[in-house]
């Protein structure tokens, strides 16, 4: 038996202070309006002049610290040079501000103390506001003073303000939140980041022949097949029929491509001259920028490509000019697709690759992050648990990544983000991750950033207009089980700008046609899939800073489809679930049959009556009760989003073996012994299966059988039934068929046996094949 949910796992609405608090009903103002506002003091450190020598050669190493109570930043240093130019920006929290004196200090880069060239201080309670979209503040030449306040040779040029974190000075700026970082790599992970995924193709390759083929040894019939590469995938067709130097195949080979296109596709037809010894008998190289595009099922026309081989002549690979071989194939880049990197249960981007392909959006979709809390301890630094949390959001081709927040268990982000939206039927994915490369040096071959948690939301479950405004839990399944690593506070506002062209969206098929009219197999989608989820990885990966293999593989569920006892056993509920209310009805219909309440029956018998006299009333009836049902439901409608479920995952009660067995590698890690134990429970299980399969097998038989004439005496007791009931039915008007079928099937108990029907009874003497198997 299933425990309920536990209340820490629930989904929690909230009313946070959003926009500053420039809400009327739905309508917000601002364009950072689903998030609440954080203060900042922004110093914007230009340029300076004339600024005077300090060494004994006269020259200048120059730098700025900016100093507001305990916070420091700087700027980078300048090797003697006394004009130089920073244009760097510095956030502080006002949040976090103990000090009414902000210090700008210029300085001398030294080997052993810097030195103090001059200053300029502000007044905290005369620095001006700005609110965006109010222009940038024009940045001004402050005179340098001394430690005493008189005034020395050098210039300063600077603009200081108090705003919020919609200005656009904030993702670039050096913020004291996380003024332990230090080292410019360091500084460029924990920045807010959006990233946009390569775009992808699917390139067919068609291998149709090849001609005038060289075999090494002439005395043998060739055995040939073609080997195709594209960077990191390579499939091979069958081992051609035709065992002649113009071997045939005409066979697909499917690949992933993205642009830009770096790597040529290579082909080389090679000759099978034993198990394990295969020879080259032609090579060439396709770069994808000259292959055709193809936006619909009009077919391309194909091309000869001339095979090139190459020798090696004193450990030189040189190419050998003879009689040229041929291969002839059919290449196009498919745009009719869409190339799927996430699981179609989930996916967030159904369009086709070709742009000339796209409809227009429906409309807007708006995410605000709000913050974090009760995250759980990630790591150890300096002797104490602490974490570096930032969150990712995917929806569409375009990632957003959020600042990593410095050393804290209730990170606040408040950064809002945008996509276009081009079906409602799609779901947006947001995971929150702790930052493992903030140590100076550290390089993207160390420690893996930690999952902190996931949330999806889809669109579809959302009213358009609304502001949702939630606390989702963070549920990460671990070996030891289900544990909740904190909670994330979002925002999000689904607006559609077209309301007929949404409905027509529910008429559309969920893929581009190209799925429909020419399918690929599952075994394709699944190899594409990977080798799709593999190139955006190791593309975003190469962004700076780099969007990590680690979290885009767990963003996209790469590992969803192995094998999990516990997602095994949350189908068979989601099915027993579906088949409720079927069996519900069951129930009730008999009941109705047995007379459970004679009032219900009674009525039902004079619904059943007028439904036969009116045959017409049938289908109004129906829609009219499954409207009904509709109106009746919405006063109870959902309410909020749907999230992670840990009761519908079997995740709450799932045996520690079941998990463990999820976390195994593939291949298996696990000791003998173990992976004994686990096979043969796998295959109790598929025993069970098996069991219930065959059983469904031998019903379909016996329904064959009827006619077969298997059981010659059944046959023709069934042929001659069929005979008597269609004359009866012939001479009988439809409408008394009816009624006395009806009153037959709900007839009193008192008329009933216990014993099955005699049509039950035949049904189960039917002949199957199960004496056919060993």
């Amino acid at each position: 038996m299933q425990r309920p949910p536990q209340e820490d796992f629930l989904l929690k609405e909230t009313k946070p202070h959003l926009g500053g608090g420039k809400v009327m009903g739905d309508k917000l103002t601002s364009t950072y309006d689903l998030v609440e506002q954080m203060q900042y003091l922004y110093v914007r450190v230009v340029k300076a002049k004339d600024l005077p020598g300090k060494d004994v050669t006269g020259s200048l190493d120059p730098y700025v610290e900016v100093r507001l109570g305990n916070y420091r930043g700087t700027t980078r240093h300048f090797e003697k040079k006394s004009n130089p130019e920073w244009s760097q920006v510095f956030a502080f929290s006002k949040d976090r501000i103990q000090a009414s004196v902000l210090e700008v200090n210029v300085k001398d880069k030294d080997f052993i103390k810097d030195d103090f060239v001059g200053r300029v201080m502000f007044d905290l309670n005369e620095i001006p506001k700005r609110v965006p979209p109010d222009s940038p503040l024009a940045p001004q030449w402050y005179r340098l003073e001394d430690r005493h306040g008189n005034k020395v040779k050098g210039e300063l040029m600077l603009a200081v303000w108090m705003g919020t974190q919609a200005d656009e000075a904030f993702p670039e700026s050096w913020h004291s939140d996380s003024a332990a970082v230090t080292g410019a790599d360091a500084l460029a992970t924990i920045r807010s980041k959006v990233y946009l995924s390569p775009k992808l193709w699917y390139l067919r390759v068609n291998v149709i022949e090849a001609q005038d083929l060289i075999p090494g040894d002439r005395s043998r019939f060739p055995e040939v097949y073609v080997k195709a590469i594209l960077g990191n995938q390579a499939l091979r067709t069958r081992v051609s029929m035709s065992k002649t130097i113009n071997p045939m195949w005409n066979e697909d080979l499917m690949f992933v491509a993205a642009e830009p296109f770096e790597e040529p596709l290579i082909l080389s037809v090679e000759d099978r001259v034993a198990p394990n010894n295969d020879v080259v008998l032609g090579r060439c190289a396709i770069p994808l920028q000259y292959i055709e595009r193809r936006l619909d099922h009009r077919p391309i026309n194909s091309k000869w490509y001339n095979l090139e081989k190459h020798i090696i002549i004193e450990g030189e690979k040189k190419k050998e000019i003879k009689f040229a071989s041929r291969i002839h194939m059919r290449l196009y880049l498919e745009g009719g697709y869409h190339v799927l990197d996430e699981s179609t249960h989930y996916s967030s981007d159904l369009r086709p690759t070709a742009k000339q392909l796209w409809k227009s959006s429906i409309g807007v979709l708006e995410l605000g992050i709000l913050n974090a809390h009760g995250i759980s301890p990630m790591k150890t630094k300096d002797g104490r648990a602490t974490t570096d949390a930032y969150c990712v959001a995917k929806y569409g081709q375009k990632w957003v990544r959020t600042r990593t927040i410095i050393d804290s268990f209730a990170p606040k982000w408040n950064e809002q983000y945008t996509w276009e939206v081009f079906d409602p039927c799609t779901v947006i994915t947001i995971g929150v991750f702790d930052n493992c490369h903030l140590q100076v040096g550290d390089k993207s071959g160390g420690a893996k950033d930690s999952r902190i948690g996931k949330v999806r939301v889809r669109l579809s479950t959302l009213e358009t207009g609304r502001v949702y405004t939630h606390s989702y839990p963070l549920l990460v399944l671990h070996p030891t089980g289900v544990k909740k690593m904190g909670e994330i506070h979002l925002a999000v506002r689904f607006t559609c700008s077209s309301l007929l062209n949404m409905m027509h969206m529910y008429s559309q098929p969920l893929l581009p046609k190209m799925h429909y009219i020419y399918p690929l197999t599952v075994s394709q989608l699944d190899n594409l899939r990977h080798q799709a989820t593999q190139i955006v990885s190791m593309r975003l990966s190469r962004a700076e800073p780099p969007l990590r293999k680690e979290i885009v593989e767990y963003m996209l569920d790469v590992g969803s489809h192995m094998w999990s006892m516990r997602r095994s056993k949350a189908n068979v509920f989601r099915i027993m679930g579906v088949l409720g209310g079927l069996i519900a009805i069951g129930k009730w219909f008999d009941q109705i049959c047995n007379w459970k309440n004679p009032i219900t029956t009674v009525l039902i018998h004079i619904l059943f009556l007028i439904l036969v006299l009116y045959p017409e009333l049938i289908l109004p009836t129906i829609f009219l009760y499954l409207f009904l049902i509709g109106v009746w439901y919405y006063r109870w409608r959902p309410r909020h989003p749907p999230h992670m479920d840990t009761r519908l995952s079997c995740a709450d009660n799932a045996h520690p073996d079941e998990l463990d067995e999820e976390f195994d590698t593939f291949p298996t890690s696990r000791p003998p012994d173990i992976v004994r134990m686990r096979y043969d429970r796998l295959r109790s299980i598929a025993g069970r299966i098996q069991t219930v399969v065959g059983d469904m097998a031998t019903q379909g038989e016996r329904l064959q059988s009827l006619l077969s004439w298997r059981d010659p005496r059944a046959t023709a007791l069934f042929v001659v039934f069929c005979l008597i009931a269609a004359i009866a039915l012939y001479v009988t008007p439809f409408q008394v068929v009816a009624l006395v079928t009806g009153f037959y099937v709900l007839r009193h108990p008192r008329f009933r046996h216990k014993l099955p029907s005699t049509p039950v009874n035949f049904f189960r003497r039917l002949p199957a094949r199960t004496d056919c198997m060993l």
